[in-house]
């Protein structure tokens, strides 16, 4: 009998770096965030993970979850630029970075890096079995179904993830397939 995994990638709740475009650091959430939250039906899972970073962990907290840290779901390093609003960016920086996939003008991580990172955690998530959540960032969120589809890294910027939104993937074999509800 094959193993069947239902993963539901979930993306943490709105930050006061989100509603001004600023690249963010270790955020709390907002009050805009906490208010998302109260209109959500925490998931029935059997295991939770989250992003190290203190904005997945209060939505996972918010959502009832005793979910465990796992840094392959931490948030894409934004280098320099970490704090920053894009207005700040130079804009041949913030081009080559949305249009080069493994560009990292910023000295942090390029988004190769990140579907490299990403792939590697679904690659690990694939033998096992059960209900999963991962509470995460946008740019994960994007990642993996970049992975689970097979699409190139170029699809990546063509994926809108929003606050508290769900992505569900499912593992069967070691093949991803993306479940639309």
């Amino acid at each position: 009998m094959s193993l069947v995994l239902r993963l539901l990638l979930f993306a943490h709740a709105s930050t006061d770096a989100l509603a001004v475009a600023r690249f963010p650091s270790d955020d709390p959430l907002s009050d805009r965030g906490r208010r998302e939250l109260r209109r959500v039906h925490p998931p029935v899972v059997d295991h939770a993970l989250t992003a190290p970073e203190r904005r997945a962990v209060e939505t996972a907290a918010a959502l009832g979850a005793r979910a465990e840290p796992d840094t392959a779901l931490r948030e894409v390093d934004y280098g320099n630029w970490t704090g920053r609003s894009m207005s700040e960016v130079p804009e041949a920086d913030l081009a080559a970075w949305l249009t080069d996939p493994h560009a990292a003008p910023h000295g942090g991580e390029s988004i190769a890096a990140l579907l490299d990172r990403t792939r590697c955690w679904l690659d690990t998530m694939a033998d096992r079995s059960g209900r999963w959540l991962a509470v995460t960032h946008p740019s994960v969120v994007r990642a993996a179904t970049v992975c689970a589809l097979g699409a190139p890294a170029s699809a990546f910027w063509r994926i809108d993830v929003r606050p508290v939104s769900a992505t569900r993937l499912h593992a069967r074999d070691g093949r991803w397939t993306l479940r639309l509800t």
